[in-house]
């Protein structure tokens, strides 16, 4: 499909910088295959579910993956920023470099606040791989907990760019960013739809007979990236890495028998259990990389509703909105949002999709 087809203008007071205050208050759009839109809030979705409904929830934990370093070359210094975007050993990440010219194979690269060393001395890295689109493979001198330590002294919550084009991470963010069930460190990016949920919503929940069920999908920061291809065909998703547990997915497959609904809370959730499913629906403990790529047309085999935030205009995720609920019903509900006044993206408001039939 041609990528101009899920482009749309977002005026720029509609881009969220700070979440609603509580969380919960945030509003809700709901969406039905069918019919006119309703205007609730994230506090209303207990009533939106049934008794034995079961919500998906990532409890992915976001770690400080923003990083500024120093790259050195023989007596020539240069300035990057580095954001971490998927761990594949102990002591080595896939990263996005920027400006990615300033870096090759065998540079080393020093990181630190505002170019001051730290953890014994210093945190640097070796590249050892250069990719396309500014992906660099980095070797860091420490490994494991150790390099995670020193992640959490050295780096910064990696903002989203619209986000961070507009104001500095600062420490609410630490907070702000992260959902309060966030367990499993190792996304990039949050999954921002679980941002809305509070103590007092989960006790609603429970109150109402609905599940909770969590997975872990760790969100890399290939997430924001832009769709450069003129076709949908062209582009390439960047793998993410996650696993479903047996018990899970045995939840789940009961809930799916007796007839109850799987409410998927975000689209890595939603991704997730996708790529878990097999032909039939069934879902077993699944542990690995998926870089599936959802557009209209795909049959979905386990997801019944989604709740998410408002999504970039030709991004993947907009793109996989209007395969759940059709790309005319998709760009009639933004168009909704829009002129009713609802916040846009991470820190933005929410929506209850339900799945159009195929």
């Amino acid at each position: 499909m041609k990528v101009d087809l899920f482009d749309f203008e977002l005026p720029e007071d509609r881009i969220a910088l700070r979440p609603a205050e509580p969380r919960d208050a945030a509003r809700l759009l709901l969406v039905q295959p069918q019919g006119g839109f309703e205007d609730r809030t994230v506090r209303d979705l207990p009533s939106l579910l049934d008794p034995g409904d079961v919500l998906v929830f990532n409890d992915t934990k976001v770690i400080p993956a923003q990083l500024s370093g120093m790259r050195r070359r023989g007596d020539a210094v240069a300035h990057v920023d580095a954001t971490l975007h998927m761990r594949v050993a102990p002591d080595r990440w896939l990263v996005f470099v920027r400006p990615g010219k300033r870096v090759a194979a065998g540079d080393r690269i020093q990181f630190g606040h505002d170019g001051e060393a730290c953890f014994l001395g210093q945190l640097d890295a070796t590249v050892i791989e250069k990719r396309e689109g500014g992906e660099v493979l980095l070797a860091f001198d420490l490994s494991g907990p150790f390099l995670d330590e020193a992640l959490h002294a050295v780096g910064h919550i990696p903002l989203p760019p619209y986000i961070a084009s507009k104001r500095a991470d600062d420490e609410r963010d630490r907070t702000d960013y992260q959902t309060i069930y966030a367990r499993d460190e190792g996304a990039v990016a949050a999954p921002t739809a679980g941002l809305h949920f509070t103590p007092d919503l989960f006790a609603a929940l429970d109150a109402r007979g609905v599940e909770r069920r969590f997975v872990t999908l760790h969100v890399g920061a290939g997430t924001f990236l832009p769709v450069k291809a003129d076709d949908t065909q062209d582009h390439r998703m960047h793998a993410e890495t996650g696993h479903v547990s047996q018990a899970v997915a045995d939840a789940i497959n009961a809930a799916r028998a007796r007839g109850n609904r799987v409410v998927c809370v975000g689209t890595t959730s939603l991704r997730l259990l996708e790529s878990a499913a097999g032909a039939d629906g069934r879902l077993a403990a699944w542990s690995g990389a998926t870089d599936i790529f959802i557009t209209p047309g795909y049959r979905f085999r386990v997801a019944d509703a989604l709740m998410t935030n408002f999504h970039l205009p030709r991004s993947t995720l907009f793109m996989l909105v209007s395969a759940f609920c059709g790309l005319e019903r998709m760009q009639a509900a933004y168009a909704h949002a829009i002129a009713t006044g609802y916040r846009f993206y991470s820190y933005g408001d929410g929506s209850l999709l339900f799945r159009a039939e195929a």
